[in-house]
């Protein structure tokens, strides 16, 4: 039996539930939020649906389950600049969950933001092997970065590594194409608003991000071994440690079973680095 656990079940973690369960990815789903009214609508929204998957609220059960979605905590607004600004009103909720489900033995995805920096957190404070803790986000980039190259003309894959956040990193030379500095930046500048006007207009970006993080899932339960973009607990990898950042991870059943380290051009290079000391100084609230 397979079960997936979601701790905090609003706009995406409710939509993640539901596109698990009407895809027939998991036989049991536990949920749980905080706030009751939310969790109540949500269990008997998805049992109304008439799917044939085991809906459960018991935190204890959460220990057991073979991945754990951490939604958890405060979700950006239009008030909110970046996602890094929500570090200090997420890290308590990062690290009461973190104490609870120690020695956790299955797959954590990390979704709340700031993500790299909460995903480090909680695999400090969950005590589990980093191949185990992935954080979403590149792939939602990714996916906003393809709309902007295929308005622009440009051809390619899009793959997007770096912080979720200001400090992301598209491989423009993934693409093939000759980009030059001034228009990387403006794909760059637009990219790093993309989610704003989708959260000014209904209040938060959910479709995208729940479609991806599913996408995740499967890779995970299916033990597809896909590279994807992922938030990975670095040790050394591209230069860095000390942080979760996104990179091109191979996914499967275990978790995280590689981490692919790909030449960067110049402009990438320096934007990684970045993107490393950025989230790095995020981390450091997990440490000590």
């Amino acid at each position: 039996m397979t079960s997936l656990a979601i701790l905090g079940v609003g706009k995406v973690g409710g939509e993640t539930a539901f596109l698990s369960a009407a895809l027939g990815l998991a036989d049991e789903i536990i949920l749980y939020d905080a706030y009751e009214p939310v969790l109540r609508a949500q269990v008997l929204d998805l049992q109304h649906t008439g799917i044939d998957v085991t809906v459960s609220t018991d935190t204890a059960a959460m220990r057991n389950a073979d991945i754990f979605i951490f939604a958890a905590g405060t979700p950006r607004t239009p008030d909110i600049k970046t996602r890094a600004d929500l570090l200090d009103a997420n890290v308590p909720v990062v690290k009461r969950c973190g104490r609870h489900l120690r020695g956790f033995g299955g797959v954590v995805i990390t979704i709340t933001n700031p993500m790299d920096a909460n995903n480090y957190g909680l695999w400090k404070m969950m005590g589990i092997d980093r191949q185990r803790c992935i954080g979403f986000g590149g792939q939602l980039d990714s996916g906003r970065l393809a709309c902007l190259l295929r308005e622009a003309g440009i051809p390619g894959p899009a793959w997007v590594l770096g912080e979720h956040g200001e400090h992301q990193v598209p491989l423009f030379s993934k693409t093939g194409a000759d980009v030059g500095v001034e228009e990387r930046e403006a794909i760059l500048s637009r990219m790093r608003g993309a989610s704003m006007e989708v959260i000014r207009g209904k209040g938060g970006t959910v479709f995208g991000p729940a479609y991806h993080i599913v996408m995740l899932i499967r890779a995970i339960l299916d033990d597809r071994r896909d590279v994807l973009s992922c938030s990975c607990v670095l040790d050394g990898e591209y230069g860095l440690s000390g942080c979760s950042l996104g990179v091109p991870a191979r996914i499967g059943r275990e978790g995280i079973l590689s981490i692919e380290e790909w030449d960067l051009d110049p402009w990438e290079d320096a934007k990684m680095a970045e993107a490393g000391a950025f989230v790095q100084g995020l981390c450091r609230r997990f440490d000590g």
